[in-house]
């Protein structure tokens, strides 16, 4: 089974708490603080895996999560931080944010490997929080949580040139001819159910990979029949040859067949509409007469397309399409052909995005704080230990919270709230 389209689930490690403790040896009246530090979460990377060309394995297991890191000990004794997670994909799988949509990764190299999840970081132990006035410090921080994500593994093929065209124009047939490809064929509509892969050897020139894409109808950029999952896997072609059926067997239109599927490539991607495309006049061993691929002809001319009449059953025209198809993959650059940020909702995001340090809304006598920055200085301190509790304000102050609720006019009895905890403003 060909699977290409994936949702699953992901989570990084949480980082190990740092440890309390305090030196206890003989003849050491009073040890000072040896508490180690947690060890690191588990990063959570997808790497190209050479061997895959299916995202099936993905059907039965959605759920990844990376090992947590090890608490500290006393000692000084630092936690084993937790090995890293890799899940190995097809090579041309896209990442996505399920939720947000925003784009993670593109895995289209070799060997490729992409972090897109970080582990948490380990919590100090106390051995970090004495101070000349502070020197039995009975408070670590806690480790950082994981990161967890919804994510859409998409899997787009990687080809030089991609066949498009209505269903039964003789895609499948071309490919048998002139790859290894034994792709199934019949003489109905429908038969292509999968994309498929096939190599030209040198024959014609330097070898390079053709991918038959299942038949396309009208409507499939707004998903009708198995549009959208046909019109991905064209993203990645550098050259397009659109086979059009004039024979006139099935009294197919070929204008008509030509304009409508350019008008799906359109609404599916206009970078994809613009690419180079090649017309195959395909079955002119049966061709009923010549008028309707003269119009098709005057077609390509306006457009400043090549035209090539073949047939895939004889293999007439095929070596002179091929000898051409070769010169000009040489001259096509090989470039990053995946729409981005072709969708306005869609978003390039990076591990390296810089975010708002925090938010304060006001409510009546209620100061309701949010921010990664907040909820990080949170996350490690004890809050029922005084000795805690005092470095929290510390930390709040050096990041600009306390003067920043002052510019808001918090006054001393009203409420801030972080997180889940309320505390009372004192002056």
């Amino acid at each position: 089974m060909f699977t290409d389209y994936v949702k699953i689930y992901v989570s990084s490690g949480k980082g190990g708490n740092g440890a309390i403790s305090f030196r206890r040896e003989k003849y050491v009246a009073a040890g000072g603080p040896d508490g180690g530090d947690g060890g690191k979460g588990g990063d959570v990377y997808f790497k190209v895996d050479q061997n895959a060309n299916t995202l099936i394995e993905f059907r039965f297991k959605k759920k990844f999560k990376a090992e947590n890191g090890e608490n500290g000990e006393s000692a000084r004794k630092s936690g084993k931080s937790a090995d890293n997670l890799y899940i190995p994909v097809p090579i041309g799988t896209v990442i996505r944010d399920a939720n947000t949509n925003e784009f993670l990764a593109d895995l289209s190299e070799p060997n490729q490997e992409a972090l897109i999840l970080k582990g948490g970081k380990g919590g100090l132990g106390n051995s970090h929080f004495s101070t000349s006035t502070r020197q039995a410090p009975r408070f670590a921080q806690d480790g950082e949580p994981g990161e967890e994500k919804e994510l859409i593994l998409e899997l787009k093929l990687l080809a030089d040139v991609g066949l498009l065209g209505f269903p039964n124009v003789g895609k499948s047939t071309f490919l048998s001819k002139v790859t290894m490809a034994r792709p199934k064929i019949a003489n109905y509509h429908f038969t292509t159910i999968e994309p498929n892969l096939g190599v030209v050897k040198s024959n014609y020139g330097d070898s390079f990979v053709i991918a038959d894409i299942p038949g396309i109808i009208e409507g499939a950029s707004e998903g009708t029949g198995l549009g959208i999952d046909f019109l991905r896997h064209i993203e990645r072609t550098r050259l397009l040859l659109h086979f059009i059926d004039v024979s006139g067997a099935e009294g197919r239109n070929p204008v008509e067949d030509y304009k409508i599927i350019n008008k799906e490539l359109k609404s599916y991607s206009e970078k994809l509409s613009k690419r180079m495309q090649i017309i195959v006049a395909n079955k002119i061993d049966c061709m009923v007469n010549e008028e309707s691929y003269l119009e098709l002809e005057k077609i390509a001319r306006k457009n400043n397309q090549k035209i090539f009449k073949i047939s895939a059953y004889t293999g007439e025209g095929i070596e002179e399409l091929m000898k051409y198809v070769s010169e000009t993959l040489k001259k096509l650059p090989k470039e990053n052909l995946i729409e981005i940020n072709e969708n306005k909702d869609t978003k390039l995001y990076t591990l390296e995005n810089d975010k708002e340090d925090f938010t304060i809304v006001k409510e009546k006598n209620k100061f309701i704080v949010n921010g990664e920055i907040i909820d990080r200085i949170i996350r490690k301190v004890n809050i029922t230990d005084y000795e805690s509790l005092f470095y929290l304000h510390k930390k709040l102050d050096e990041v600009g919270l306390n003067k920043k609720l002052k510019s808001m006019g918090i006054k001393e009895g009203d409420i801030v709230k972080i997180g889940t905890y309320e505390m009372e403003w004192e002056d």
